[in-house]
């Protein structure tokens, strides 16, 4: 994970000779100056994959694009929200709960509860590993659900405290949006999932998109580590994604 918070995000995945980029939430010196820190090379990215249009997950994507040589995954609906008269760009289009394959890797999309034109997760299977993306949804429907069972490792959003958001510094409407059912998923509704629905196949857990003002690593790491032992999971690692920090590289 280059980049997992409110201020950017960015999701590195490899496999074979295959390599992805999960958003570009971050700008494009920034992002080759991440890959290139954890030995692989911008220029043999295959593709960039969007999960919707907000900022904070594109703000770096024209100019990681302009020479048209990498392809854009979106979905039909969110991709006319892109300036792309900035570029031109190898646009892949794709409605929201197909699937589709790049290089070695199997991708299926799934539609989540949030405040943007048509936002997606994605899972992501090769070489029989399952890896799941879910962050930016007010809610965990059951239909997510469905679609990370079997993950074998899980990107998942804890954003806020909810007692933090309360006494936060955001204005009362914006607070709303973040607690409303396509806001951001809080700690609490993190750890109901984690309690009552992840799965013994999910070796390793990452928790990202914190909150800076309205959250904190160790109280992530804490009410997570409880669910997780509620749920009779001691193997399970719980890796707590830190906000403007790299995460370390994942070899599944």
């Amino acid at each position: 994970m280059l980049a997992s918070s409110s201020s950017g995000n960015c999701t590195f995945i490899g496999a074979g000779r295959t390599r992805l980029l999960i958003d570009a939430g971050l700008s494009r010196k920034e992002t080759f100056n991440r890959l290139a820190g954890i030995g692989e090379d911008p220029e043999a990215l295959d593709a960039v994959l969007v999960t919707h249009e907000h900022s904070d997950h594109v703000s770096g994507l024209i100019p990681l694009v302009r020479n048209g040589r990498l392809p854009v995954y979106m979905t039909s609906l969110a991709a006319p929200a892109i300036p792309w008269e900035e570029c031109q760009p190898r646009l892949e289009t794709f409605q929201a709960g197909s699937g589709f394959t790049i290089g070695e890797i199997a991708v299926e999309s799934f539609t989540i509860p949030h405040d943007a034109i048509d936002p997606v997760g994605f899972t992501f299977r090769v070489s029989g590993v399952k890896i799941g993306v879910a962050t930016d949804l007010g809610y965990m429907p059951d239909s997510i659900k469905w679609h990370l069972r079997g993950c074998n490792f899980l990107v998942l959003e804890s954003n806020h405290d909810i007692e933090m958001l309360k006494v936060g510094p955001y204005p009362w409407s914006v607070k709303q949006r973040v607690m409303g059912r396509k806001g951001h998923l809080s700690n609490d509704l993190a750890c109901e999932y984690i309690a009552e629905s992840l799965e013994a196949s999910t070796a390793t857990l990452v928790l990202g998109h914190l909150s800076e003002q309205n959250n904190h690593p160790e109280i992530v790491r804490l009410v997570a580590s409880q669910a997780l032992e509620h749920r009779g999971l001691a193997r399970t690692r719980l890796v707590v994604a830190e906000p403007r920090r790299q995460s370390e590289v994942f070899e599944l």
